[in-house]
């Protein structure tokens, strides 16, 4: 291995280190548990928010663990949602009170407590277009909203909301109409980069003694009579298949819960229906605004969301049943958020303002309604056959609770007595010492020769585990080097991803641990080259595979601009499948 891993292939590497060696030997105990005695205590199916915060959850209760992947790290709606960690204002107009609640509950504790160096607070205006009766209206809602934010226990994390009229409003963002708007309402939620929260997550729990492998998909599961026992998982990498037994299997496989729940049983099945939203990466200088926005349209809300230098503006949702790995944003779906936007700024974006757009799928649980905007955000749990817990439903904010009650659920069928929940007070990693590592960024800039504003951006990202990807650019200098087409991310965050974040393919990094392939104008076909030589170096590529791995980002970059002109969704989709997901590791 390259020296520029920093000493992570002699073992020197930290707990919690998603490296390649920790995989293999992940993979080595798995195999281990399919002999008498050694299985494990439960085996989480799916890496997404909710299977990495009930990995957390039960090995911080004393269980043996394991958590496997079908594709990467959050590959699903967990790295393709609108970045907010927030109560949902518009619940409360549907009487939600619980719902809204809970969540803001989980936003202080991840504001203040679990993830300060991932998680903070973000402003928001609420444009109010009608004089008279919308100000007491809205305003007694927010007022509710700021209020159940004190009402768990726990301080809101974020400042109170205040009203603005016309000439505050128009300070606050220049670049709104004059007439769109008879004054506002700024109230806080709270942003999140999820790709790097779920990572962080999965980390924390290989940190605490889970055992943690992506791209190994569960192809049937294993049963002795009607009681499930483990499951049968294929490497993605290598075509090998082992067994996994545990006394518990947890199914948290989001909108592809119905797939998973079918290779068992078509009993007492929850039923997940996927939405599907949009989001536009626009440059920050489009417009002029110090905080977000959130718009009324007639379907649902629309987001304006300050993300670094750039601006997230979503998101649509609308029914989806077509392919589920990527799903696809079509022409009309663009028009429909540009349209919306264009409606209170003074400069209307066009399609040439637009750097990158992405596309989720949120998993609800299907109910009577034909739309998707009505359909339900809680969260189910379900026991349908023994041995097999299946969670479903629920937003990226609440996932600590749902991991919770999914991990309360599978401990009620053990003999042993299981302690309670304790992730509450669980820190994640990077998150001890951050701010105090903020507080002296300045010197820790100087000492590693480099400028704050890289420190800062590493803080960030990383929190106090910033001082790691430093100590790369220690071992080489030339780690400090940006990445061709994206100054904000330097050579060292490709090599760290790789030795401790799990990243086993060149558009893991690109797409979800950095955000390459939203930010920048070429969508990361100009640093494409450089991550390639740096991950292949570490993970052993041959020539063939490091330009087998170019080509795979390349034509998936095509594939999803062409996706993206298509005037409906078929043809979107039809265009984005043109090219394969996996790359297997030769």
């Amino acid at each position: 291995m390259s020296n520029v891993a920093g000493g992570s292939d002699n073992g020197s590497a930290p707990a919690g280190a998603l490296s390649p060696q920790a995989r293999a030997k992940s993979i080595e105990v798995l195999k281990g548990t399919s002999e008498p005695g050694q299985e494990l205590d439960i085996l989480i199916v799916g890496g997404g928010v909710v299977g990495a915060g009930a990995a957390l959850d039960a090995v911080t209760r004393g269980l043996s663990v394991g958590i496997v992947e079908a594709r990467d790290w959050a590959s699903g709606t967990s790295s393709r949602s609108s970045k907010l960690i927030h109560g949902g204002l518009r619940y409360l107009e549907m009487l939600d009170f619980a719902l809204v609640q809970e969540a803001l509950q989980e936003r202080g504790l991840l504001i203040q407590q679990i993830a300060p160096h991932l998680v903070r607070p973000v402003p928001f205006l609420y444009p109010l277009t009608r004089r008279f009766w919308e100000r007491p209206y809205v305003g007694a809602g927010i007022f509710l909203y700021d209020t159940l934010g004190l009402t768990s226990g726990h301080s809101r994390g974020v400042p109170r909301h205040k009203h603005l009229f016309r000439r505050g409003t128009l300070r606050a963002a220049p670049s709104l109409k004059n007439d769109a708007f008879v004054g506002s309402i700024r109230y806080y939620d709270a942003q999140v980069d999820d790709a790097r929260l779920v990572v962080n997550v999965v980390r924390t729990a290989a940190h605490y003694g889970a055992h943690a492998v992506n791209r190994m998909r569960v192809v049937s599961f294993v049963r002795e009579g009607e009681r499930v026992v483990g499951a049968k998982v294929e490497n993605q990498e290598d075509g090998s298949i082992i067994e996994v037994r545990a006394k518990q299997v947890v199914n948290a496989t989001g909108v592809w819960t119905d797939e998973t729940q079918a290779m068992v049983t078509d009993r007492g099945q929850l039923k997940v229906r996927a939405s599907k939203g949009i989001h536009l990466v626009v440059p920050r200088d489009r417009f002029q605004s110090t905080v977000g926005l959130i718009l009324r349209t007639e379907k649902s809300v629309l987001f304006v969301i300050p993300w670094g230098r750039h601006w997230i503006i979503g998101t649509t949702d609308t029914d989806w049943k077509l392919d589920k790995a990527h799903p696809a944003a079509s022409a009309k779906d663009i028009d429909y958020v540009l349209e919306h936007v264009n409606r209170v700024l003074k400069r209307p974006l066009t399609r040439e303002d637009v750097e990158g757009v992405y596309a989720g799928l949120r998993p609800l649980l299907a109910g009577e309604s034909d739309s998707t905007a009505k359909l339900s955000r809680e969260h189910v749990v379900a026991h349908p056959v023994p041995g097999l817990v299946v969670v479903a439903g629920g937003k990226f904010t609440t996932y600590r609770v749902m991991a919770k009650d999914a991990v309360d659920e599978a401990t009620r069928a053990m003999d042993e007595r299981v302690p309670a929940s304790c992730t509450e007070t669980i820190p994640l990693l990077g998150a001890e010492g951050f701010k105090a590592a903020w507080n002296r960024r300045s010197r820790t800039a100087d000492e590693a020769g480099v400028h704050v504003a890289r420190v800062e951006h590493l803080l960030n990202r990383y929190g106090s585990m910033a001082t790691e990807v430093l100590a790369i650019i220690n071992d080489n200098p030339a780690m400090a080097e940006p990445l061709p087409g994206a100054d904000d991310y330097l050579s060292a965050e490709v090599i760290y991803a790789t030795t401790h974040e799990g990243a086993r393919h060149v558009h893991d990094v690109l797409t979800r641990r950095t955000r390459i392939s939203i930010e920048s104008w070429d969508r990361g076909v100009s640093a494409v080259p450089v991550v390639a030589k740096l991950m292949g170096e570490i993970l052993g590529w041959s020539d063939a595979q490091r330009e087998s791995e170019i080509k795979h980002y390349l034509a998936r970059v095509e594939a999803e601009r062409l996706s993206q002109q298509q005037p409906d969704d078929e043809s979107a989709d039809a265009a984005r499948m043109g090219v394969d997901d996996i790359v297997p590791l030769r």
